[in-house]
C-alpha cells in the first residue's frame, strides 16, 4: 500500500504545473508597488492642494478603497488579483475587495438578505477579531495606565 502511495505522489509530481516563484514574486511586487505609487501620487497631490497634513493619511486611504470597489464593481479588479496575487490583495485595496465582491455577487437576493448578509462573508471575520483585539490591547493599556500612572 505505501508503495501505491508513493508511486501515485510521483506521478502527481510529474503531472503537475512547476510555480513559477520567481515570476509570481515579481508580479506581486510590481502591482503592489505600482498601489503604493498611486497612493504616494495622490498623497502628494493632496499635499499640494493644501489640505490638513492630519487628514491626508485618511484622504488617501479612502481614495484607494473607492478605487478598489469601483473596479471590483467593474470586474477589472478580479483580473489584476488574478495576475497579481498577493501584490493586489494584500493592501488596503485588497480588504476593499473582499468587502465588495459578494455583495455584488448577492445583490439579486436583495439589499437586506443579499448585499448587506453577505457583504461580510469574507472580510467579516477580519472585522471581528481586528475589533476584539484592540479591545483587548485597549484594556490592557488601561489597566497598565492606571496601575503605573
Amino acid at each position: 500500500m505505501n508503495t501505491n502511495k508513493r508511486h501515485y505522489a510521483q506521478m502527481a509530481q510529474k503531472v503537475a504545473p512547476k510555480p513559477k516563484t520567481w515570476l509570481n514574486c515579481l508580479k506581486a511586487f510590481l502591482v503592489g508597488g505600482t498601489i503604493c505609487t498611486i497612493g504616494e501620487v495622490i498623497h502628494t497631490f493632496l499635499e499640494n492642494w493644501g489640505v490638513n497634513p492630519e487628514n491626508i493619511g485618511a484622504y488617501v486611504a479612502i481614495t484607494l478603497i473607492f478605487l478598489a470597489v469601483l473596479l471590483t464593481g467593474l470586474g477589472i479588479f478580479d483580473n489584476i488579483v488574478d495576475f497579481a496575487g498577493a501584490g493586489a490583495s494584500v493592501p488596503i485595496t485588497g480588504f476593499a475587495n473582499a468587502m465588495a465582491a459578494p455583495a455584488i455577487e448577492f445583490k439579486k437576493e436583495g439589499f437586506i438578505l443579499g448585499v448587506g448578509a453577505k457583504m461580510f462573508l469574507i472580510a467579516g471575520p477580519v472585522i471581528v477579531y481586528g475589533t476584539l483585539a484592540s479591545m483587548a490591547v485597549g484594556t490592557i493599556y488601561y489597566i497598565i495606565q492606571k496601575l503605573g500612572g
